[in-house]
């Protein structure tokens, strides 16, 4: 495949709700204008924009809604081309820090500081115990550090990371990795300062620098 150039890529994206201490998330406001902000801006030549879904920030109780999507991008490709390739593509808010993160991978551990959005608040379990204890880990297939350069020479604060905590972003990290193995696609989490140390339209102009970037990937 690698003298073929680059594949048709199809990209599913998330972003959440508000959560504890951020009562407005700008994933939710990034992932619910995204079509729209492509349509005007134009598509990366071969990338399909698909599902764009805002999750609830909860994690055992909102299991449904993340498998019904995660479920349908694998619909979406059993009706796609033979050489399509399916990234999904997870947004979530940072609102310590001042800059994006990139994501590597996620634990299998769910230890929660707060009570998600539905209550649930727990401590050193694992996410899925038929995968070993908390200590287990799962990395991206993608190449982040390639990624995570190219945002930067694009001019962005971008970071490359290898913890995104043990909260509702790790959570369904950790499940779409899994997901994404089982079903020879690919999975990434992103993570987004709020809009206070990054404005909205710099953010969006990321995170269509980003689909160019997953586009540009010889996958």
């Amino acid at each position: 495949m690698g003298s073929e150039g680059p594949s048709a890529v199809t990209v599913h994206v998330t972003g959440f709700k508000k959560f504890h201490g951020v009562a407005e998330n700008p994933t939710e406001k990034i992932v619910g204008n995204l079509k729209s902000f492509m349509e005007k801006r134009g598509l990366p030549k071969g990338l399909v924009l698909g599902n764009c879904t805002i999750l609830e920030a909860a994690g055992q109780s909102a299991l449904g809604p993340l498998y019904e999507f995660l479920e349908s991008t694998i619909v979406d490709k059993e009706y796609g081309s033979l050489n399509q390739q399916v990234i999904l593509l997870h947004f979530g808010a940072n609102s310590g820090s001042p800059m994006f993160a990139i994501e590597n991978q996620a634990f299998n551990e769910a230890t929660f500081c707060c009570p998600d959005e539905l209550g649930w608040k727990p401590q050193r379990v694992p996410i899925l115990s038929s995968e070993g204890n908390i200590s287990q880990k799962r990395q991206t297939t993608l190449p982040v550090k390639e990624i995570t350069m190219s945002l930067r020479r694009t001019g962005y604060d971008v970071m490359l990371s290898d913890n995104a905590g043990r909260f509702v972003c790790n959570y369904v990290y950790y499940h779409s990795l899994r997901f994404a193995e089982k079903h020879n696609i690919k999975s990434l989490f992103v993570h987004f300062p709020l809009f206070e140390a990054i404005d909205e339209e710099v953010q969006m102009h990321f995170v269509a620098s980003l689909l160019e970037v997953l586009t540009s990937l010889n996958l």
